[in-house]
This record gives C-alpha cells, sequence and structure tokens, in this order.
C-alpha cells in the first residue's frame, strides 16, 4: 500500500464516521488530490466534488475569488487558497473543503515566491453555520512532479490532523 493511499483511508475513514463530504480546489496540483481521493472504491459516499482552478479567471468564475485579491497578492497566496477553500465548500454546499495554489516549476517562480511555494487553506465546519479556514504556506523541493506529489500528501495529511 502506498503512503498516499493510506492517508486516503484515513480522511475517509474520519469524513465517514462524521457523515461529512469533502470538496477541492486545486490549482498547481491539477487534479492529483481528487485522483488519489477517487483511487479508494466508495469514495462517492463522502467526496462531493473537485475544482481544477488553474487560470485566475477559473479561480474567479468557479470559486468566486475576488479579482482584487488575486491582483493584490498573487495567484498563489494564502489570501487566494483561503478563498478557494471557502468557494469550494460554499459551491459544493460540503462540510470540508481543501485547495491548493502553488508554483510547481520549472519556471514561474521569483525571490518572494520560488519553484516549490505552495499554499493551502482547509476549511472546516465547526458547527451548524460556524466555519474555520486554515491556511499554510510550505515550500517542496524537487521537479515539478514532486513538488506536486508532495503538496498532494500535504493537503491530505493536514486535512486529517483538522479532522480529528
Amino acid at each position: 500500500m502506498t503512503p498516499t493511499l493510506d492517508l486516503t483511508k484515513e480522511v475517509a475513514k474520519h469524513l465517514i464516521a462524521k457523515g461529512w463530504t469533502l470538496a477541492l480546489a486545486e490549482s498547481c496540483t491539477g487534479g492529483l488530490v481528487c485522483s488519489a481521493l477517487t483511487d479508494l472504491a466508495g469514495s462517492s459516499d463522502w467526496f462531493e466534488r473537485g475544482y481544477i482552478t488553474y487560470s485566475n479567471q477559473a479561480k474567479t468564475e468557479c470559486l468566486g475569488v475576488p479579482a482584487k485579491t488575486i491582483e493584490s497578492f498573487g495567484a498563489v497566496s494564502e489570501e487566494v487558497a483561503k478563498a478557494m477553500a471557502e468557494g469550494a465548500q460554499k459551491n459544493a454546499a460540503v462540510h470540508a473543503a481543501v485547495s491548493i495554489t502553488g508554483i510547481a516549476g520549472p519556471s514561474g517562480g521569483s525571490i518572494e515566491k520560488p519553484v516549490g511555494t505552495v499554499c493551502f487553506g482547509w476549511t472546516i465546519q465547526k458547527e451548524k453555520l460556524e466555519n474555520i479556514t486554515i491556511c499554510k504556506t510550505m515550500q517542496f523541493a524537487g521537479d515539478r512532479q514532486a513538488v506536486r506529489e508532495q503538496a498532494r500528501d500535504y493537503a491530505l495529511s493536514e486535512l486529517i490532523t483538522l479532522l480529528k
């Protein structure tokens, strides 16, 4: 069994125990997390949908990320990750949502945001109508695929921590 499959099974266990559903909003990972989730048979019981919003326009149109937020902070920012997670949770009417936006490389990086910079957002339902969103920025090493895979696994492992 792969570490990613172990993470997916753990996510499923916690969502099923709570009777919750999950949505994803992915940019740089291009659906890797959604693919990992749907590798598990029966995932339709707890996985609602995924949004692959690679362009800024898609982030705005599909998730309601304000264009002004993208202009002010950049697509790779905790502010955009927060808006993506909250937009996915709201639009999909789920209990939890995860977002990922980053620079997988090999180009696109800057001094402020080098290749491997990935921002995450996790929105979790706390009470009936109250949500909490947590955002983090990580720096991953390696080539494009390595950055994307590390981002996938990190998103899932942090989700598990929040679901416990």
